[in-house]
């Protein structure tokens, strides 16, 4: 499913190496609240957070222990790019489960 796309601006998302890639129209630190907030909301355990502008970084584990990465990166002051992956080579299943948990907190 390498290049699946729902267009070409704010609000879109794409699969690229194995994560998911949205770029939403948030500001970088409000972005960290909602995946943080997401993440737990979830269930997942959040073992490592990494919050240095303009790119923060949270590793969580999941009931299976697999490992669940959401990385944000500042593309403007009101624009956030976020990757998700999950497991070492990317498990699509609960991408769009996590994107949609962390855009309800925005």
């Amino acid at each position: 499913m390498a290049g699946a796309a729902a267009g070409a601006g704010v609000g879109t998302y794409a699969y690229v190496n194995g994560e998911l890639c949205s770029t939403e129209a948030v500001k970088l630190d409000k972005a960290w609240d909602a995946a943080q907030a997401g993440v737990k909301e979830l269930g997942y355990n959040a073992v490592e957070k990494h919050n240095d502008a303009p790119e923060a970084k949270l590793t969580a584990r999941d009931a299976g222990d697999k490992k669940v990465q959401v990385r944000l990166i500042k593309q403007s002051d009101t624009v956030t790019e976020i990757r998700i992956r999950v497991g070492t080579f990317g498990d699509e299943t609960p991408w769009r489960q996590i994107l949609e948990k962390i855009n309800s907190h925005f």
